[in-house]
């Protein structure tokens, strides 16, 4: 599958700003609003997500709230596929199934609707995982845990910025393909 030569990702990389001491001291918050912002950067990301995705075999995508909506919905689009939110606590109207995780100061939770994929015409559904940053994994290591609680098959978790550094995706390349755009180690 396609992936990005250095200096495509150097592009990319240079339409991040750090924020230093976000959210607190001695943090250093990689904003991708600044990607956002530039319409020829982001619409390069979404193209090179659209070359890697577009034979591979799944219907739908979902993205983690909340930055994972803005590359899995534009995405979606480009592809033709259906978008499945996986969202915070009682975010969704309908009834739900949820996944808890550890985090460093406490749980948090993430739910998805118990019919998302009912129109799959696949059996299990396939689906892409897609989010902004994976850092210590814990939403996402959840998000893939939910999906395989209702049957679904996840063929690629993708993440534009993965912090390698605090091995966050460790423990989802044991069930599951990681890709990430950018790697920061």
């Amino acid at each position: 599958m396609v992936t990005l030569n250095d200096k495509d990702k150097e592009y990319l990389f240079g339409k991040i700003r750090d924020v230093h001491d976000f959210p607190k001291s001695g943090i250093i918050f990689k904003d991708i609003t600044t990607l956002l912002n530039d319409k020829e950067a982001f619409n390069f990301l979404i193209n090179h997500l659209t070359k890697r995705y577009e034979t591979l075999d799944f219907e739908f995508i979902t993205g983690i709230e909340s930055r994972g909506f803005i590359f899995a919905g534009a995405l979606a689009a480009k592809l033709n596929r259906a978008f499945v939110p996986i969202r915070k606590p009682k975010k969704l109207p309908y009834t739900t199934i949820s996944e808890k995780y550890s985090l460093e100061y406490g749980i948090d939770e993430i739910e998805i609707h118990i019919d998302a994929f009912s129109t799959a015409k696949q059996n299990p559904p396939k689906v892409l995982l897609i989010d902004d940053l994976i850092a210590t994994g814990g939403t996402a290591v959840a998000a893939i845990k939910l999906l395989q609680k209702i049957h679904v098959e996840c063929v690629e978790a993708c993440f534009v910025m993965n912090l390698k550094f605090l091995k966050g995706d460790a423990e989802i390349v044991k069930t599951t393909p990681v890709y990430s755009v950018l790697e920061v180690f």
